[in-house]
């Protein structure tokens, strides 16, 4: 059975009419993500140390979290960083890893339509997965506030940067950083931040083909194509979902 997107819900896209942009919407962003950056900022400095192993200096390491800002494509690069760098295979595989943002940035588009160019694509520049998450229920809520994203994205940028910068720098004397749970910071915050993003029953059978698509996938193929296909599959899912 199908259902029908009720436009003049709030939130819901059609009833967007204006959006704001402000230093209070930046603000709400900063402050309600600073709890989700601390927990990301234990991730960074896995990234520093191992970016520390790989043989990136400090300056190299905290460079590319400054501009980079993709926790998991990050991890991937220096996983397979040699000397020579492979260059190839390194802007390959992050490529993949972060076609999800397509997606993510799709989702968004709704809202951030209304916003201009370059308040739009200067936010998404900040877009990660915890902010995204955080920043989605914020505008389904009914939120008009365009700077939220901006806001939250530069807290998930400052502990990044400042976690990654310490990761690298005392990377030497921190052996298998898994033991401390650390590796598994990232996923724990985006499972608590995924229950946001629950609409009821309707749109379980979307999440339920997203998570068996992944998992057939990461069976399959090698890599991150799983990200890819699984987030892709439960897209196209719920959109026949609402328009069939």
């Amino acid at each position: 059975m199908s259902q029908k997107r009720d436009d003049h819900a709030p939130g819901a896209p059609g009833a967007i009419e204006s959006m704001s942009f402000s230093l209070a919407g930046l603000r709400a962003g900063f402050v309600r993500c600073t709890p989700i950056a601390l927990g990301v900022a234990g991730y960074g400095f896995v990234f520093g140390v191992l970016a520390d192993r790989a043989g990136l200096s400090a300056a190299e390491a905290t460079l590319m979290s400054a501009t980079v800002l993709a926790g998991a494509a990050q991890l991937v690069a220096v996983e397979i960083w040699t000397d020579p760098i492979p260059v190839l295979a390194v802007v390959g595989t992050t490529l993949v890893v972060n076609l999800r943002y397509l997606l993510m940035g799709a989702a968004l588009r709704p809202w951030f339509r209304h916003l201009s160019p370059t308040r739009a694509y200067a936010s998404v520049f900040f877009t990660a997965d915890e902010n995204w998450a955080l920043t989605i229920g914020e505008l389904r809520s009914g939120s008009r506030r365009g700077a939220f994203l901006l806001g939250s994205g530069l807290a998930i940028w400052a502990f990044w940067v400042l976690a990654t910068a310490i990761g690298v720098t005392v990377g030497g004397s921190v052996e298998r950083p898994a033991r401390f749970g650390l590796d598994f910071v990232l996923t724990a915050v985006f499972l608590v931040l995924a229950t946001e993003l629950w609409e009821g029953r309707s749109t379980l059978p979307a999440w339920t083909v997203a998570a068996v698509v992944a998992v057939v996938t990461a069976r399959l193929l090698p890599g991150y194509w799983y990200v890819l296909c699984g987030g892709l599959s439960g897209s196209l899912l719920r959109a026949a979902w609402y328009d069939g």
